[in-house]
């Protein structure tokens, strides 16, 4: 708790609060969790986004998350806060040797003490970033948009996009080429392979270049197994790339085209509302054409009727507003094979779209 400041008696025999004496104390009751308090390297969560009111958005994640939280992994379970970390039995006589005993004894304390899901400061205006524990993010997400999906029910007012964040590594190009290579590896490594897209977006940062990430990611890809097929109509992954000031985050997703591009606010409706639509507004949620949804790890078949080389890169149908820092989007389009066609294959000249979040 802060001390109080002194202040000098005003007219009239009042005092007059200064502000200063209440900013630690706030500041302190703001964080009381364990864990990092802003996105870094390292991390697996859900990045959220929103328009203006991200405190209300963080009350809807944590409300949502928790419900199919519970749903898939049970409810979450809580330290006893009166039981100590255990330690060895005995007195043991190396210092050194004690030392190490207890900085485990704190750290497995500090990670008892950790929630299951924990809002931390994602660097980016309108963006929420919720930290998991214990979870797989990509798992969770896919069952919430499914259930919203099959039911239309609309259980959000501010949340916009909802995407899994597998891993986090530097925002720089060496150390996300080092990190793909294995973070990739267990969807399209062979013998597993698949068709996907690439669809990249960046916010407060300059230094990073779009067609040069897509390129090196690509031929990653291309290297793992020549089968892999990039596909803009129904891919069977996502490779999403979110970086945020010197953040890359990761994820490989199921169904994106299907899921409104995991919009919460689009998922829920219907072929009805979809047809209603002016043609612009079709082809901006998705090209007027349902996907089916995979079950299990079957891969989804692509529509004839769509065409192999489709070029177009899909914005959202519902308007976001985009924060302060430079925002794009990219897709890889045209099928290809080794892994130098898959990098010469980027799309060239596509416009960033800055209501889309």
């Amino acid at each position: 708790m802060a001390a109080r400041i002194q202040q000098s008696p005003q007219p009239g025999g009042g005092k007059r609060k200064g502000k200063a004496q209440y900013v630690q104390a706030k500041r302190a009751r703001r964080w009381d969790g364990g864990g990092p308090r802003q996105l870094e390297p390292g991390l697996q969560g859900i990045l959220i986004t929103c328009n203006m009111n991200e405190r209300k958005c963080v009350e809807e994640a944590y409300s949502l998350l928790n419900e199919y939280g519970d749903d898939m992994y049970g409810p979450e379970k809580f330290a006893d806060k009166d039981q100590q970390p255990s330690g060895s039995e005995g007195e043991d006589d190396d210092v050194e040797a004690a030392l190490k005993k207890e900085v485990g004894d704190i750290k497995a304390s500090t990670e008892k003490s950790l929630r299951r899901f924990q809002s931390v400061e994602s660097g980016a205006n309108n963006v929420v970033f919720i930290r998991t524990l214990g979870i797989e993010p990509e798992k969770l997400v896919h069952h919430i948009l499914q259930d919203i999906y099959k039911t239309k029910k609309k259980k959000t007012r501010v949340i916009l996009r909802m995407l899994p964040i597998s891993g986090t590594c530097k925002a720089f190009l060496e150390d996300m080429k080092k990190y793909a290579e294995t973070f990739l590896e267990p969807w399209f490594k062979a013998p597993n392979k698949g068709t996907f897209q690439i669809v990249y977006k960046s916010r407060n940062n300059s230094h990073m270049n779009r067609e040069e990430v897509i390129k090196e990611l690509a031929g990653i890809v291309g290297s793992l197994n020549s089968e892999n097929k990039v596909d803009l109509t129904n891919p069977q992954y996502t490779v999403v790339v979110e970086i945020i000031k010197a953040v890359c985050c990761l994820s490989v997703v199921k169904d994106y085209m299907l899921f409104r591009k995991y919009n919460l606010q689009e998922v829920v409706k219907s072929a009805k509302d979809l047809s209603q639509l002016n043609p612009k507004q079709a082809a901006q949620t998705g090209n007027g054409k349902e996907a089916k949804l995979e079950s299990g790890d079957k891969s989804s078949r692509n529509d004839p009727a769509e065409g192999k080389n489709n070029q177009q890169v899909v914005p959202e149908n519902s308007e976001e507003l985009g924060p302060t820092g430079s925002i794009s989007e990219t897709h890889v389009v045209n099928e290809g094979v080794a892994k130098h066609e898959l990098a010469s294959q980027v799309t060239e000249g596509s416009e960033s779209n800055e209501n889309d979040l």
